[in-house]
């Protein structure tokens, strides 16, 4: 199931692999969910976990997989005094199954993620019905010692049609003791079908105390305010760990320290900005510069539309510019309107590779010309 010569496609760059994350923060309520369908004896044979990128749905499934190939089945009433049912998915790191799903060699269990092209040399951009005929061959093998199978699939999203026709069969006429795990960021988009056949279990976004947690278990160093990390990351620690590795939070203090004296504005400091983007081998740093300019419109937005500043601000002196630039509900659709046009003309630009220079410089100033009203 794995193939050295390339990344792993569900393993997040900087931050370990959900197979190796032992413990998960924020999420108990969907844990409880499965625990007590689990405890009833009411399992589903498929189960889909959504939510926002980010939020653990990968770690979950890892942590249900281990939970049910490490516990083994009932067959039916104890005559002796039975255990008391489970209270957590944890699983001892140094249990057999922990072990051997650590190393991808755990034959009860079989991943389904996208695989390398037919050359070999990348990876494909979605999961083929090749994929699926593999697992086709899996479910055909006896099961193991502990009397279940489990397939996680990560991601369902990337499913191509094919792979996708394919792999309903399988959860309409799903093996016994066979769990599927499928892990889907924009539910939505799947086969009704296959939504239909599954149970969902919903992940949160996870809050600053949590997200720190989960932090610290990645080896990620925390920064001073985890509060505005978890804001501008939406409570997604993969969001976390993308904007602290590229200097998120910086970039956006710059963009607010920028706007903060708008309509005026201080055309040295946004020619820098300009310039520092469009620097050799910062080719992420536009797209996330972007992403970031999106997010602080959406946000001067909402806090126009409810007439209250940011809960927690995402950068020093943001509630004071929101306040002033987005005083009430009329201002608040000026913003969004100018937030809709700014996002279609930097994704047109990126896509006809427009100087990045100029598109930042371009953005700049029609965000200038909408706080002139």
């Amino acid at each position: 199931m794995s193939d050295d010569t390339l990344p792993e496609p569900d393993a997040l760059e900087g931050a370990p692999h959900p197979r190796d994350t032992q413990a998960l923060f924020g999420q108990s309520t969907a844990e409880a969910g499965f625990l007590q369908a689990h405890t009833a004896g009411r399992m589903h044979h498929a189960w889909l976990l959504t939510g926002p990128r980010g939020v653990g749905k990968a770690t979950l499934a890892w942590r249900i997989a281990r939970f049910l190939l490490a516990t083994p089945v009932e067959d039916g009433p104890s005559l002796f005094d039975a255990p008391p049912p489970p209270t957590s998915l944890d699983v001892d790191p140094e249990h057999p199954v922990s072990r051997r799903m650590r190393a991808l060699s755990e034959p009860g269990l079989f991943l389904l993620r996208r695989g390398p092209t037919d050359k070999g040399d990348k990876l494909s951009n979605d999961i083929r019905v090749d994929m699926v005929r593999k697992l086709a061959n899996f479910l055909q093998l006896s099961a193991t010692e502990g009397g279940r199978r489990v397939i996680i699939v990560d991601a369902a999203d990337e499913l191509n049609p094919q792979a996708a026709n394919a792999l309903l069969k399988m959860l309409e006429e799903p093996p016994a003791r066979c769990i599927f795990l499928m892990i889907s960021h924009q539910p939505t988009g799947l086969l009704p079908t296959i939504r239909s056949r599954c149970r969902e279990l919903r992940l949160a976004p996870l809050g600053a105390d949590d997200m720190a947690r989960a932090l610290d278990q990645a080896g990620i160093a925390l920064p001073a305010d985890t509060a505005a990390l978890t804001e501008l990351s939406a409570g997604s620690v993969g969001e976390a760990i993308r904007l602290l590795s590229q200097g998120g939070l910086e970039i956006y203090a710059e963009l607010i320290a920028l706007f903060s004296r708008l309509p005026d504005l201080d055309r040295p400091r946004a020619l820098r900005l300009a310039d520092a983007t469009a620097a050799r081998g910062t080719t992420d740093r536009l797209g996330l510069l972007m992403g970031l300019t999106d997010l602080m419109l959406a946000r001067l937005a909402r806090a126009g539309a409810t007439s209250q500043p940011p809960r927690v601000e995402a950068a020093p002196g943001e509630a004071a510019l929101m306040a002033r630039l987005a005083p009430g509900p009329a201002r608040a659709r000026a913003w969004a309107d100018a937030a809709q046009a700014i996002s279609a003309r930097s994704q047109h630009g990126r896509a006809v590779n427009l100087d990045p220079a100029s598109l930042v410089l371009d953005t700049v100033f029609r965000i200038q010309k909408t706080a002139g009203g």
